[in-house]
């Protein structure tokens, strides 16, 4: 019996043995065989990779680097060249043009005469009227005398210096009308205009001449009423000259308080301290008037900013495993001038931005520049 027992241990032990290194050979075989699926799907995904790589698009693209700098927008609006003085001068009275006394282009100073009008009949007048005072004055004069010696009666004094003074007011008003068949400059400037000519009758408010004061050169415009409270004096200000093709930067020297109600716009004014070019009145000039500014801003070109559903998105460079790829970028736009918008949020400095062959690219499209 005890040796049935013996044998019967030795029979369990060795079958444990046995299903110990039944197992280990088996985790042996296992681990072979894990090694080669992980060597075979390591294969299969470098052989898929590359043929990914190999379909993917290569983009032939242009980026700029993105660089914080001043952005500025400026309202735009068309004026006029104007002298500094610039006036039209009218009839004051009625008559005919006899003549004409100075040519376009002239210069003339404060008080010269321009023209004349027919005042023959004033004229005449004036000197019945002169005899006339040297008649009443006799009497006044033989009057006072007799008065000075208590000769005479009061009465016939008073009624001779009367008819004096009336006659010399009389004078006077003739000569006022006379004064005003003269036509003369109330500046010093350059005749412009001549709308008239000899033996034209005119009436009081006609134009005559136009005299213009170029000493001093200026711009002038109408902006739009929208624009009052942004624009105010001693704004920058670029204006450009399409006749010369030149542009020069200066200030506002006026903006207006007053609206027009007939077209809802303010005048602003900027004077030219120094123009090397020879300029005439009404030539036309665009006004850059400078109503933002800043600093250290993001702004890249408005035309390589995309549309999707609400957003507004760029395309700028990636790398991905050493590769550059594209990538799409959600960005928030501010104000836009001369083709450029400001960048207020979604990029930052160093960022590339893809400004050429942006219209066809899809996002992780491999890039070429």
């Amino acid at each position: 019996m005890k040796r049935i027992l013996v044998m019967l241990s030795l029979l369990i032990a060795f079958s444990a043995c046995n299903r110990n290194v039944d197992k280990k050979a088996q985790l042996e075989k296992l681990m072979k065989e894990h090694d080669k699926i992980s060597e075979q799907i390591k294969q299969l995904q470098d052989e898929l990779a590359l043929t990914d790589n190999q379909n993917k698009k290569i983009v032939n693209v242009k980026v700029a680097a993105v660089i914080p700098s001043v952005f500025k927008h400026y309202i735009e609006v068309q004026g006029k060249i104007d002298g500094d003085e610039n006036i039209a001068i009218s009839a004051r009275a009625a008559g005919v043009v006899t003549s004409i006394n100075v040519t376009e282009g002239q210069k003339v100073s404060k008080g010269q005469l321009l023209g004349l009008l027919d005042a023959q009949v004033l004229y005449t007048s004036l000197a019945d009227m002169e005899t006339q005072l040297d008649y009443v004055t006799d009497i006044y004069n033989r009057q006072k005398n007799l008065w000075d010696q208590k000769i005479g009666s009061e009465v016939q004094y008073l009624t001779a210096k009367n008819n004096k003074e009336s006659l010399e007011n009389k004078i006077k008003t003739l000569k006022g009308q006379i004064d005003m068949s003269r036509i003369t400059s109330p500046i010093n400037g350059t005749i412009e205009e001549i709308p008239i000519k000899v033996g034209q009758s005119i009436a009081p408010g006609t134009p005559t001449f136009r005299v213009v004061n170029f000493d001093k050169i200026k711009v002038v415009a109408d902006v739009a009423e929208a624009y009052s409270p942004l624009i105010k004096s001693n704004d920058s200000v670029l204006i450009f000259f399409p006749d010369f093709n030149t542009e020069i930067s200066t200030k506002l020297s006026f903006s207006s308080k007053f609206i027009n109600t007939l077209n809802r716009t303010f005048a602003v004014e900027a004077y030219l301290n120094s123009f090397k070019y020879e300029v005439r009145a009404n030539m036309v000039a665009v006004l850059k008037i400078n109503d933002y500014k800043a600093p250290n801003a993001i702004s890249i070109p408005a035309n390589v900013i995309q549309k999707s559903m609400n957003q507004q998105f760029v395309y700028i460079v990636a790398v991905d495993k050493g590769k550059k790829i594209a990538k799409k970028q959600v960005v928030t736009t501010g104000m836009t001038y001369n083709g450029l918008c400001e960048i207020l949020s979604g990029l930052k400095a160093g960022d590339q931005v893809i400004t050429t062959g942006y219209q066809d690219l899809n996002e992780n499209d491999i890039l070429n520049f």
